[in-house]
């Protein structure tokens, strides 16, 4: 079970890495209003949601205790971003701020993961 664990665990830090992979590589065009939310961030928010879920049901299949307060703030950051993310996919820019927070409620979703005990 530990391996299978992990394997998601892995899958699951690919979905941050292309969603907080996408939102940097728009940086440069969020500074001139350009910005958009590229494929990439939206299929890495979708990764993580499946890979999360699939990892709080291995965990207590397994008798881990989880926090559940963590997992359910995480949960709605993420449902947050991809709403976001899927409602202005199409759109050829996105206002700075809306970018901006898309970002920031990324960053705060890692430092709840690895900060929070």
């Amino acid at each position: 079970m530990d391996v299978l664990i992990n394997v998601f665990v892995a899958l699951h830090i690919i979905g941050i890495a292309s969603l907080l992979g996408g939102f940097l590589t728009q940086m440069k065009a969020m500074g001139a209003g350009t910005a958009r939310f590229v494929p990439a961030m939206l299929h890495g928010a979708l990764t993580m949601l499946i890979t999360g879920v699939a990892l709080v049901g291995l965990n207590q299949a397994d008798d881990h205790t989880l926090n559940n307060l963590k997992i359910g703030i995480k949960m709605a950051i993420l449902v947050v971003i991809l709403g976001l993310g899927y409602v202005k996919r199409d759109e050829e820019k996105v206002d700075k701020a809306l970018f901006g927070a898309v970002g920031g409620l990324t960053m705060a979703n890692i430092f709840i993961a690895t900060l929070w005990v």
